[in-house]
Order: structure tokens, then sequence, then C-alpha cells
């Protein structure tokens, strides 16, 4: 059942709820008219982008919109997803590849689709494009390198990463995808592959028990003491609670790490405002960035989450903390005339909350805000995080929807926006579907039976009987 008293105490909730799965179909259909088989669609200019993220791979919206459409029971649309994937999506690709972003969306939303329907055609994709991954690891520490050729099997890192450095957020957000990668195959090298991961990282000494960003494949050690909850650094903190719960609770290793690092972020780097608002800054070298980026704005998701499994007087504590931060990230909205959040906001010289840098006022339909309003919702109840996931859905409507999907803006900060001309995939991985679940009973992809990666697909909890076809509903 979808819907129960809880969903009533405000009226508008039987409109809000028909109506994600409108946006989900609008979005899915523009892309199956003006784009499929493409990676992304243009919704102004009505073609399909490809981009040189994904190696070569293609349809990283129907990857990305399979679970999210069948959650919805949009049975039509994610047949045509199926049959896209069945007939035309190609793994024999040469190109230069995310590690990253290949194993979170097409990986991850493969997994999860396979978990959802039973569908063996999911399972051996994913299987056959994990096999791709693992020459990303053939380094000195087992510290993979960021850039693969799905083709070839050569990696190396990002030209921009400094030294030839691996990124945190991408080889510490492998975890999740990659156990059930063994789980499935029977083949343990996955699970070797990030153990190993953390072997390194438990081994290497952190600064003030804090982890940066950047951390050479070839020597082991850090390079740069530039530490972020937000891009470069956020999934991984994720990934290590998330860990935790996946395992049902076994993996008390990972729950130890996250609680260690979540203390040193609590004691450098949460910082509150002038004016009240909670935020995490940033640290570079032990001088503080007083910015919080969109993407850090999970965390207040992830803190509350990990906080419903500690002790007592901890678990308040961290449940305020949890909700401090999403009202923060809240006001980063309410505080725009669209009333949709800057790229990165900034508390330095009177301004709270608010882009000062012109660079940093777009928003391209990004998740992680509606994210921390569906896990503050589930754990706490208080309507007022509904409210706040209504808001936003009207504000997409209102600015980010055009003729033929849905477009980011370049800037929150007026009510005629430009259009960036991009409907992301993340966009009907991630934030439909948040959105959606936050007027959905607790029950739809409860949280004591899945666990989401960090492209919003579930993947189950490995309680020891469980079966791959699981109710959503």
């Amino acid at each position: 059942m979808l819907f129960g008293t809880q969903s009533h105490s405000l009226g508008y909730f039987n409109a809000v709820f028909p109506y994600n799965v409108k946006m989900m179909k609008f979005a899915w259909d523009n892309y199956k008219l003006y784009a499929l088989g493409k990676n992304e669609l243009r919704p102004l200019t009505k073609n399909g982008h490809i981009g040189n993220m994904f190696g070569g791979l293609r349809g990283a919206t129907v990857i990305d919109a399979l679970d999210t459409l069948y959650i919805m029971e949009l049975e039509e649309e994610f047949q045509e997803a199926k049959k896209w994937v069945e007939k035309s999506f190609d793994l024999n690709v040469n190109g230069e590849a995310s590690l990253f972003e290949v194993n979170i969306r097409y990986v991850g939303g493969l997994l999860a689709a396979y978990y959802l329907t039973g569908e063996e055609m999911f399972k051996s994709k994913a299987l056959e494009l994990g096999e791709k991954l693992l020459p990303a690891f053939n380094t000195p520490t087992g510290i993979p390198r960021g850039v693969i050729n799905l083709g070839s099997g050569m990696s190396w890192s990002w030209g921009w990463a400094s030294a030839g450095s691996s990124i945190l957020a991408e080889f510490g957000t492998l975890h999740l995808e990659f156990l059930h990668l063994t789980e499935l195959s029977g083949n343990p090298v996955f699970t070797e592959k990030v153990m190993n991961i953390r072997k390194v990282l438990n081994r290497i000494e952190k600064p003030q028990g804090l982890y940066p960003n950047f951390l050479s494949p070839v020597t082991g050690n850090w390079v740069q003491h530039h530490v972020s909850i937000g891009g470069l650094g956020d999934s991984f903190y994720e990934y290590l609670i998330k860990s935790w719960l996946m395992s049902d609770k076994r993996d008390a290793e990972a729950k130890k790490m996250y609680n260690d690092a979540l203390e040193a972020i609590e004691k450098h780097l949460v910082k509150k405002s002038a004016g009240g608002l909670t935020y995490i800054a940033e640290w570079r070298g032990g001088i503080l960035d007083h910015k919080m980026g969109h993407l850090a704005c999970f965390s207040g998701g992830m803190i509350a989450l990990g906080a419903e499994h500690a002790g007592g007087e901890q678990k308040q504590q961290y449940m305020d903390l949890a909700a401090e931060i999403t009202h923060t990230c809240h006001e980063s909205y309410s505080r725009s005339d669209t009333k949709l959040g800057p790229e990165a906001f900034r508390f330095d010289s009177g301004t709270e909350a608010t882009a000062t840098r012109l660079s940093e006022r777009y928003y391209i339909l990004r998740p992680e805000v509606v994210e921390s309003y569906l896990y503050m919702w589930r754990l706490t109840h208080d309507p007022k995080y509904r409210q706040w996931g209504w808001e936003v859905v009207q504000a997409l409507e209102k600015h980010c929807r055009v003729e033929a999907g849905y477009s980011g803006i370049r800037d929150v900060y007026t009510t005629t926006p430009t259009h960036d001309n991009m409907q992301q995939s993340f966009f009907l991985a991630e934030t439909l579907k948040y959105l959606y679940l936050l007027f959905c009973e607790d029950d739809v992809l409860s949280l004591e039976d899945w666990v989401f990666n960090t492209e919003a697909h579930p993947l189950p909890v490995n309680h020891t009987n469980f079966k791959a076809k699981a109710s959503v509903h």
C-alpha cells in the first residue's frame, strides 16, 4: 500500500503522489522520443548527448531509469527500457570511462533492476561490466585509477587530479556494488579488491582523523590535504555506514571507520554561522573554507541514517545535527528566487547559505537535498520534510520543465533563468525517485531491507536468507 493515514496529514499529498509519476513519465517519454540510446537528453534542442564519462557505453538514462520506472509501476515504459538493454546495450566498447560513474550508474542500475525483477539478463550484464572494471585495480597499492579503457583495460588517473592521484569519493564508492558482484558471481575477486582499499586506508595516517580527497595509487600516501564532505569526498563516507547496514550490521570495521570519521568531521568541520545555520566547511591543510556544496547536502540524510543506530545520547545528538544540516540545505533553496539551490553556497563576509560566485549559481537537477528530506521523513515523520519536497516539485515544474523534458538552469537567483539544455540521467535515477518515495508509505523500499547506492539504486540488505526477487510493495 502506498498511501495510508500518515499521508493525509496535508491535503495536497494526494495530488503530489501521481504528480511525481507524471514527471517521470514526461522525462522518460521525451528521452525515448529524442535521445533513446544516447546517454542523456538535450531537451531544448531535442537531441541526445553522449559525453565522455562512460567510455563508449550508451544508454545511461535507460539504465539509470530502470528501477524508478519499475517502482513507479510505469510498466510499459519499464518494458521499453528493458527491451533496449536486451537488444541494444553494447558492452564491447573502447573509450575512456570513469570507473566511479560506470560503477554507480551502470553496475548499480543493472544490479537494482535484477534484484527488483529477478530477470537474469540484468544480472549477467552487471557481471560482464563488473569484470571490465577490474584492470583499474592493477596498481602498486591496489587503489584503482580513476579512468579505464573498457576495451583495452588500460587505466590512468584524471589529468586534473593532483599528481596522478586517485580520488577518495571514487575509489571509496565501489564497496556496495562489488560485494553484490561477488555475491551473484561467486567470484571473490570483487570483494577482495574493495577490502584491500579499506586495508590501505586503515594503515595510513589520517591528519586529525580526517580523510584527504587525493591518494597516490603508487605510494599509498595522501597527496595534498584537502578534505571535503562535498564533491571528491562525499560518497566515501556514505558507503561506510551503508556497508555496515547492507551487511545486516555485521561489518563492524565499516561502522568503526564511519564513527571515527564522523567524530573528526564534527570536531573540525562542523560550524555554526552567525545566523545560527549549521554547515560542514571544507578543510585545506588546516585552513577552513566556509562553503558547502550541493553535493554535501546528502550528509543530513547520511548522519540521520547513522544516528538511528547510535546509542542513547549520541543518537539524539546526531539526529539533531542531521536536522540542522538539512535545514541549512533547505535554506539554500528558500533563499533563492527560483526556490532551487545553487551548486555551492557560502558562509562568509555576511553571506549565509547563498552562492557568492557566478560560477556556483547553477542547478543541474541534483538530488542531494531531496535525498536528505526522504531520510529525515522516514526517520522522524516530521511533515515539514514532505512540505519541503513539495516546494521542490513546484520549483522544478516552474523553472526546469521545458517543452521536451527537464533542464538544469544557469542561475537560481533569477526567475527568468537560462536553461543548460541537459536532462541529467541522475534526475530520473535519483531526484524523481527520492521525491516519489518521500510521499510513499515507509514499506516501499523499506530502509530495513534496502540500501541505496549513491545513484539511488536500491540494493538488498544481506539478510542471510535473502531471495533475489524481493517485494517492493
